[in-house]
C-alpha cells in the first residue's frame, strides 16, 4: 500500500499550530445565503466532488514523535468523516450553526478540516434571519433595525446618521454556515471550493469575474508612515462576559459611494471606518489618543479560478494611524495618505507572518522546542500586537449560482478569530451591490451589547467616508 503524500507545514500553519488554545479556537466562520432550497444528495455529492477537484483540502494533520523536526500535512484523497449536515428545522437552528463556528473547530485530525451546516433559512431563523445577528450566547437573532439585548444608546451624533437599510429577508431558502479550521486554510480558499461545488450541482458557470485592473507598482515608500517601534493603542474593555471564546454580530449596509477617478478604494474607505470607529469606542471609554492605531490587513495575491492555490495564502501588512490624523477636519485628505499608505505597504515584498516568523518555523530544533519558544516570544510580543484586524474581501468574485431552484447567494459573511490581545476583528464582503459587514470579538474585551453599538459608530464613520471630490 503506498504511503500517504506528505507535505511540511506552511508558517502560517506551523505558528498557528504552536499557539491553540481551547478557549478561543482559531476558526473562520463562513455565512452564505441562498433564496431557495438545496436538494440534500445533489448538495453532497456536488461537494464531496469539489473536494477532489481541489485535493489539497484533503488533508490531516499527520502523527510523529516529539522529536520531528517538522508538522506535516498527510494528502488522504479521500474524507475520514462526513463534512456536511443538513440541520433539522427549528426556529434556534441557525443561531446554534453560528455559535458552532466560533466554538468547535473541525479537528486537524481529521480530513477535510472544514465543517458544513445547511440550514434550512425561514424555519431556522425566522423572517429576520438574515439582518444582524447576536452569536455566541443562544439568544435570538435581531434585525439591523431592531436593538440588541443590553445595546448601548447611540449618541446624539449617530441619530442623526440614515437609519440601517433594510435587510433581505425571505421566507423560504438555505443559509450555508461553513467552519473552516484557520490552521489550515483560510475563507477565500474555502470559497473557492464551494463555488466549484455550485458549478457541479448547478452545471451554470461560476467562473470568477475579473478583478478590477490597477496600474503596477513598483515597491515604494510612502511619505508619513508612522514607526512601529511603539506599542499600539488598545481596543478599550468594554462590558466582558464571564464564558470564555467569541462573539460575532453580523449585519448589512449599503456599499459606500466612491466618486469615480478617486485616488483611494473602497478598502481605503474601509480601513479610515475601522480607525474611525476604534477611536471615537476609545474616547467613550476614558482612553485619551496618546499611541497610533495599527490596522492589520491581510494581503491575497492568489488567482481566484481552480488554480487558486488552497490553504493559508495570505501575508499581512499592518496600516497605522496616528492619533492627531483621527481628529478628521479634511476626510479627503485622509482617505488619499490612507490610500498611499496600503498601496506601498502592498507593494513591498514580505514573508506572510514576517522574517521572524520564517526564522522560527525553520526545522532547527524539534517542533515541541520551537513551539514552546514560539508561545514564550508571542507573550512577550503582546504589547506590540496591532489594535484590530480588517479582512475585506472585497466583492465576492463568484456567482455562487446553485441553479433555478435554490438560486444565487444573495449574502456572504465571513468572520476571523478575535482572540487577545487584540480582541476584535472586522470582517466585510459584498454580495449584489451590499456591504456584508461582521463583528467578531472576545467575550473577555467585549460584550454583545458593545458589538452592537460598535456596529453603530462603524455604520456612521462609513457615512463619512462618502464625500465628493
Amino acid at each position: 500500500m503506498t504511503s500517504p503524500t506528505r507535505i511540511p507545514f506552511p508558517v502560517v500553519d506551523e505558528v498557528s499550530r504552536h499557539c491553540l488554545q481551547e478557549e478561543e479556537p482559531e476558526t473562520v466562520h463562513i455565512e452564505v445565503h441562498l433564496p431557495g432550497p438545496l436538494d440534500e444528495p445533489r448538495f453532497r455529492k456536488a461537494f464531496t466532488e469539489a473536494l477532489h477537484r481541489h485535493p489539497r483540502i484533503l488533508m490531516r494533520e499527520a502523527q510523529g514523535p516529539w522529536y520531528r523536526r517538522r508538522y506535516e500535512w498527510e494528502l488522504t484523497g479521500e474524507p475520514d468523516t462526513e463534512a456536511i449536515t443538513f440541520t433539522p428545522a427549528d426556529p434556534r437552528a441557525l443561531q446554534e450553526a453560528r455559535t458552532r463556528s466560533l466554538t468547535e473547530a473541525p479537528p486537524l485530525s481529521m480530513s477535510p478540516p472544514i465543517r458544513l451546516e445547511a440550514v434550512d433559512f425561514a424555519r431556522a431563523a425566522g423572517s429576520r434571519a438574515a439582518g444582524a445577528a447576536r452569536v455566541g450566547d443562544g439568544g435570538p437573532p435581531c434585525s439591523s433595525e431592531a436593538e440588541s439585548l443590553g445595546e448601548a444608546p447611540r449618541t446624539a451624533g449617530l441619530r442623526n446618521a440614515p437609519p440601517p437599510a433594510p435587510t433581505p429577508s425571505t421566507t423560504q431558502g438555505t443559509v450555508l454556515v461553513l467552519t473552516i479550521n484557520h490552521t489550515a486554510l483560510d475563507g477565500p480558499a474555502c470559497l473557492r471550493i464551494l463555488a466549484t461545488a455550485a458549478e457541479l450541482y448547478s452545471g451554470s458557470d461560476n467562473s470568477p469575474t475579473a478583478p478590477p485592473t490597477r496600474t503596477p507598482r513598483a515597491p515604494q515608500e510612502a511619505p508619513g508612515i508612522p514607526t512601529s517601534w511603539s506599542p499600539p493603542a488598545r481596543v478599550a474593555q468594554g462590558t466582558p462576559e464571564p464564558s470564555p471564546g467569541n462573539g460575532v454580530l453580523v449585519t448589512e449596509l449599503p456599499l459606500p459611494h466612491r466618486p469615480k477617478g478617486s485616488p483611494y478604494t473602497a478598502n481605503d474607505q474601509l480601513m479610515v471606518t475601522t480607525a474611525l470607529t476604534i477611536a471615537h469606542w476609545n474616547r467613550e471609554h476614558g482612553i485619551r489618543p496618546r499611541r497610533p492605531l495599527r490596522i492589520t490587513m491581510p494581503v491575497d495575491d492568489r488567482p481566484r479560478d481552480t488554480t487558486m492555490p488552497i490553504g493559508n495564502g495570505t501575508r499581512l501588512v499592518e496600516v497605522p494611524f496616528l492619533p492627531t490624523e483621527l481628529h478628521v477636519t479634511d476626510m479627503p485628505a485622509l482617505l488619499r495618505r490612507t490610500a498611499e499608505r496600503t498601496r506601498a505597504l502592498k507593494s513591498l515584498p514580505r514573508p506572510q507572518l514576517g522574517h521572524g516568523a520564517t526564522l522560527l518555523t525553520a526545522p532547527w530544533a524539534p517542533v515541541a522546542v520551537r513551539a514552546a519558544l514560539t508561545r514564550t516570544l508571542r507573550r512577550a510580543a503582546a504589547p506590540w500586537t496591532s489594535t484590530t484586524l480588517l479582512s475585506n474581501i472585497g466583492r465576492i468574485p463568484y456567482p455562487l449560482d446553485f441553479g433555478a431552484e435554490a438560486g444565487r447567494a444573495h449574502a456572504v459573511w465571513f468572520s476571523a478569530p478575535a482572540r487577545m490581545p487584540r480582541g476584535l476583528t472586522v470582517t466585510t464582503a459584498s454580495t449584489a451591490g451590499r456591504l456584508h459587514l461582521a463583528l467578531r470579538w472576545s467575550r473577555a474585551l467585549l460584550s454583545h451589547g458593545d458589538g452592537a453599538h460598535l456596529r453603530d459608530l462603524f455604520e456612521h464613520y462609513l457615512h463619512t467616508t462618502v464625500v465628493t471630490p
